[in-house]
């Protein structure tokens, strides 16, 4: 199973795509809301470099936008605007976040979710996202065809059946770390 990049070119010439060698960052985001053109914001940054077949760096951060998170969305992942207080702003958070992964592929379950949002904020602050980028709902849905759902708990439960499982609340590293078990499984690492 090749994984699927979306640059158009390798992210290391000359080596193939079909296993996870070189820097790979995989990355969560928790946010206000499902669209930056909306206004809405990343609150939460979780990540997990890897290289070669190990985890070898994260990084996690909460951001503090200066919006409301609406209450319906913090049912979703738990994070309240008070926890947000004196946490750092995105000016201060996302150029920290753009050298982790620097020189990365980026890998997420349901990318363009993840790559839209770190578009839009990147671009508030005049920084540019070069990286290719790796999606594990489009592997998934490729290579395990007869799955229910492709949500990142079914897949890994699917790949991971003896796992100890038992999640509330998405939260950024603790799903950037459930997506990089399945990024490194079916990558072949």
């Amino acid at each position: 199973m090749r994984p699927i990049y979306r640059s158009g070119t390798s992210p290391v010439p000359g080596e193939p795509l079909s296993t996870p060698s070189g820097r790979h960052v995989v990355v969560d985001l928790e946010t206000t809301g499902l669209s930056p053109r909306q206004g809405h914001r990343i609150i939460e940054i979780g990540a997990v470099a890897v290289e070669g077949c190990a985890v070898v760096d994260e990084f996690s951060t909460l951001i503090d936008p200066g919006v409301p998170i609406p209450m319906t969305v913090q049912a979703i992942h738990g994070i309240t605007d008070e926890m947000l207080e004196g946490r750092p702003k995105p000016e201060e958070a996302l150029p920290r976040f753009s050298a982790f992964i620097a020189g990365g592929v980026l890998v997420a379950h349901n990318a363009a979710f993840e790559v839209t949002f770190l578009r839009h904020e990147f671009a508030r602050l005049g920084l540019g996202l070069p990286y290719p980028h790796v999606c594990t709902l489009e592997m998934s849905r490729r290579r395990l065809p007869r799955l229910p759902d492709y949500t990142l708990e079914t897949v890994y439960l699917h790949l991971f059946p003896d796992a100890d499982f038992l999640r509330q609340t998405h939260r950024a590293l603790d799903d950037a770390r459930m997506t990089a078990k399945i990024w490194l499984k079916m990558a072949g690492g």
